[in-house]
């Protein structure tokens, strides 16, 4: 038997031990909290959260073919995996610009998923234009001294770290210059969330407010005034466009092919409405691009089919799959009807998590860039059109 044959054999016995069947259903709001949480622990021990990571930073040191096969029996088992928070935000980016002392601290702790972080980016005036934020870090000592405040700071009244980017310096060449980059503890005093309710009636993000927040000098990531580039290789990975081992396991929450269930069991006139031929149109429509969508990441590794632009495929992976998900919940709510209309009471299909689904899904499409701001950047970066 071959060393992978006998890893996927290892992964197969694993989610036969650790997977019981009420969690065999991807990624959803509504899973029991205890058998999920024996899951996340049971899988966070095996260190795959973060298969390619080395061991002492809390990954399990695979190598790219043998993650290939975990992430593979995970799909095929549907098991809920829902990707840290710290890892989306900080992975890529303190394996890239940390030193050691930070790695060791921060790393573990994002391959269990036993620490929350949230991002500090955008304020109240600086968004979709980021170099124009205001929020200040003054070096007092061996302290930094924040003032400002962020907006739209997801999990940021639970987090215990912030990703934050604040100003060091005013009197740089261009707006990019001296801005820095902080791994920044939100629980020190001057530091308040404050929650922002969503369109969904939930309570999922916020903004804090920072005043004479006092944070130690050692939370710098990389160089005084060298934020932006730091900040670019975040947004980067939070886009899509750079995996590897900082990559870890991606969010499998529902996909097509519960959109095709749910068309099975929803009536139009009586029937179901997958019988509909309009129905099956678009249904066959949303399964080419979310094929085509899993298919470029392949794509991109074939030199023959990735030569004349070679960072379009990656650099688009946020722009498509948000826009995919958009439409697919949109279809999913369509196609109950009148009942579409119900989220929150107890004749709502699937406990509303369609609905839930499709408000949040307008937030990826402006999170970590807006896709007007992507259709830009590639227009910009990939195809060398004029600003």
């Amino acid at each position: 038997m071959s060393d992978l044959a006998s890893f996927r054999g290892d992964v197969r016995a694993f989610l036969d031990e650790h997977l019981p069947a009420e969690l065999r259903v991807g990624y959803r709001p509504d899973l029991p909290e205890e058998p999920l949480r024996q899951w996340e622990a049971a899988l966070a021990g095996r260190g795959w959260f973060t298969p390619e990571w080395p061991i002492e930073y809390g990954g399990a040191g695979l190598d790219p073919e043998q993650t290939a096969v975990l992430r593979a029996e995970l799909r095929a088992a549907r098991a809920p995996v829902e990707s840290p928070t710290g890892l989306r935000l900080l992975g890529s980016t303190l394996l890239e610009f940390g030193t050691e002392e930070q790695k060791l601290q921060h790393l573990p702790g994002v391959a269990r998923n036993e620490v929350r972080w949230c991002q500090g980016f955008s304020e109240p005036g600086a968004g979709s234009d980021l170099a124009s934020l205001q929020c200040r870090a003054e070096l007092d000592g061996d302290e930094y001294v924040i003032n400002g405040s962020k907006i739209w700071t997801s999990l940021g009244s639970y987090a215990k770290y912030m990703i934050l980017l604040a100003r060091t310096a005013t009197d740089g060449p261009n707006k990019y210059a001296g801005l820095s980059f902080f791994l920044s503890p939100m629980d020190v005093p001057g530091v308040e969330p404050q929650p922002i309710r969503k369109l969904t009636g939930e309570y999922g993000f916020c903004q804090t407010f920072f005043t004479d927040a006092r944070i130690p000098a050692s939370c710098l990531l990389g160089e005084e005034g060298g934020g932006w580039q730091v900040a670019m290789l975040t947004l980067t990975f939070e886009r899509g466009a750079t995996g590897g081992q900082a990559g870890g396991l991606s969010s499998m929450d529902m996909g097509v092919g519960d959109v095709v269930e749910l068309a099975r069991r929803a009536k139009r006139n009586g029937r179901p409405a997958i019988e509909d031929p309009l129905i099956r149109d678009e249904l066959v429509k949303l399964v080419i691009e979310s094929k085509g969508h899993q298919m470029m990441g392949a794509r991109a590794d074939v030199p023959a089919l990735a030569s004349d632009w070679p960072a379009a495929t990656a650099m688009s992976g946020k722009l498509r799959g948000s826009e995919l998900k958009r439409r697919m919940c949109k279809l999913a709510v369509s196609l109950q009807g009148a009942n579409g209309a119900r989220y929150v009471s107890a004749d709502a299909i699937d406990g509303g998590m369609w609905q839930r689904s499709y408000f949040n899904a307008f937030s990826a499409t402006i999170g970590g860039g807006t896709s007007q701001i992507q259709k830009n950047i590639l227009g910009e970066r990939v195809l060398g059109l004029p600003k």
